[in-house]
């Protein structure tokens, strides 16, 4: 199995890189777009993610008509689900649109040339489940741990509190900034890089993948090298980050409801 996830997908991007450098010998302006892109992403979603911050800044600028109306979309809740919906709004802006843009526009090809298509991406469906059943015992195992109670789920929900409809409204939010995330890290950065990088371009992606789980439980940052890895290596075999994106879901909400288990929602 391990040779048909990583050996024979090496040997067949590497192949595709030979071609490719073979034929493009000048400065490759998408793999430096990329990369810049990826720098300008992440320091945006690092700063404008919190609202407070984004308050802050256009406060200061005198622009409170703006911060009356932005208050009046993300600051009506008695949770935190505005702020969360906020939060979503740049994951997917910067994860997704942006980049997005840039493919058809600027580089003039296809979302599909970038992991975004159906064809092929549930052809090896098997390993995905394979990885989901190795998830799912961690998930329970850690769920039990105070850090992981601490952190999730994002919605604060306290004792007594309905789960409906606010729960269920937080893992629709949750669920697509997956779908913008694994876009962003398989598909953008690992499909666009792999025509210079071959399969090389699935270590340089899981660097700033493994990045922005700082913050988080240590098992889970150590988690996402293995996850980004095995996940790039995936998408690379099956041209498709669609089944990356049913993994990620999947464990995101095991997550969620394993926290709320513990803490004694569902009981």
């Amino acid at each position: 199995m391990l040779k048909k996830i990583f050996y024979n997908t090496f040997i067949e991007i590497e192949k595709e890189r030979e071609k490719y450098t073979s034929k493009n010998t000048s400065v490759d302006i998408r793999v430096i777009s990329i990369c810049i892109l990826t720098a300008f992403s992440l320091s945006m979603i690092y700063y404008f993610g919190d609202y407070d911050f984004f308050r802050n800044l256009f406060s200061n600028a005198g622009a409170d008509r703006l911060i009356k109306k932005t208050d009046q979309i993300f600051r009506t809740s008695s949770n935190n689900l505005g702020s969360l919906f906020y939060w979503v709004l740049i994951l997917n802006l910067f994860y997704f649109i942006i980049p997005s843009l840039i493919i058809i526009f600027i580089f003039k090809e296809k979302l599909s040339d970038y992991g975004l298509k159906w064809k092929g991406a549930f052809k090896d469906y098997h390993l995905y489940i394979l990885m989901l059943l190795v998830m799912i015992p961690l998930v329970i195992y850690f769920s039990s741990t105070k850090s992981f109670q601490d952190r999730y789920p994002f919605l604060h929900i306290n004792s007594g509190d309905s789960l409906f409809p606010d729960f269920w409204k937080w893992e629709l939010l949750y669920c697509s900034q997956f779908f913008a995330l694994e876009f962003f890290f398989r598909g953008f950065i690992l499909h666009g890089l792999k025509r210079r990088f071959g399969f090389y371009s699935v270590f340089i992606m899981t660097i700033p993948y493994c990045m922005i789980h700082f913050g988080k439980p240590m098992p889970e940052t150590i988690a996402a090298i293995i996850a980004g890895i095995v996940l790039g290596c995936l998408s690379l075999k099956s041209r498709s980050v669609l089944m990356g994106f049913l993994i990620h879901v999947s464990v995101g909400l095991g997550m969620d409801i394993a926290a709320m288990l513990q803490k004694g929602f569902f009981h």
